[in-house]
């Protein structure tokens, strides 16, 4: 595995162990030691995917304290842009995003650091993105920022969003807890 920081503190961008043969492929998504000597999370305590259509916008997505949490995504089927924006009051980069392009052919993933939001948009007619999170999905601590607050510029085309996605507060009157 080979690990790439990124402009936010704790976001590193990973290309995963790939191995291809006339079988097919192997890829190896995690390898506790390898993530504990970049100090990243390796207690993923639960892990779900998503599957989008073309255009939907997911996101930005985050859990409040205590129930914050540390993400590892990637896209096993199609292709997303993935973003994520810096939350942490006390952090240099915050209010700072960064996006990646996760696809099955790249089969990169994105390690997300607890106080950033995330989201992404699904660039192919289907995309499948897995996530693991170092807590468990706490409905009362489950909130985001509004997707186009905080300056990133999303690519033209016809926008897909949940209505509870499209009432999340701009980022200018989000009170960071981070």
């Amino acid at each position: 595995m080979k690990f790439f920081p990124g402009s936010i503190p704790g976001v590193f961008l990973i290309e995963p162990f790939c191995h291809s043969d006339e079988r097919g492929s192997f890829v190896k998504t995690f390898h506790e030691n390898e993530f504990m000597e970049h100090g990243l999370e390796v207690a993923f305590k639960e892990s779900f995917y998503s599957i989008s259509k073309k255009g939907v916008i997911r996101g930005m997505h985050f859990q409040l304290p205590p129930h914050e949490h540390s993400k590892l995504v990637f896209c096993t089927v199609g292709e997303v842009l993935d973003v994520v924006l810096d939350l942490r009051k006390d952090s240099p980069s915050y209010g700072h995003f960064e996006s990646f392009q996760l696809n099955e052919n790249n089969r990169s993933m994105v390690y997300i650091p607890k106080g950033c939001a995330h989201g992404f948009l699904a660039m192919s007619d289907l995309a499948t993105v897995y996530y693991n999170t170092s807590t468990v999905h706490h409905p009362a601590s489950d909130t985001g920022i509004r997707y186009d607050s905080f300056g990133f510029s999303w690519p033209e085309g016809d926008k897909v969003l949940s209505d509870r996605d499209l009432s999340f507060k701009s980022f200018n009157d989000f009170i960071s807890p981070f």
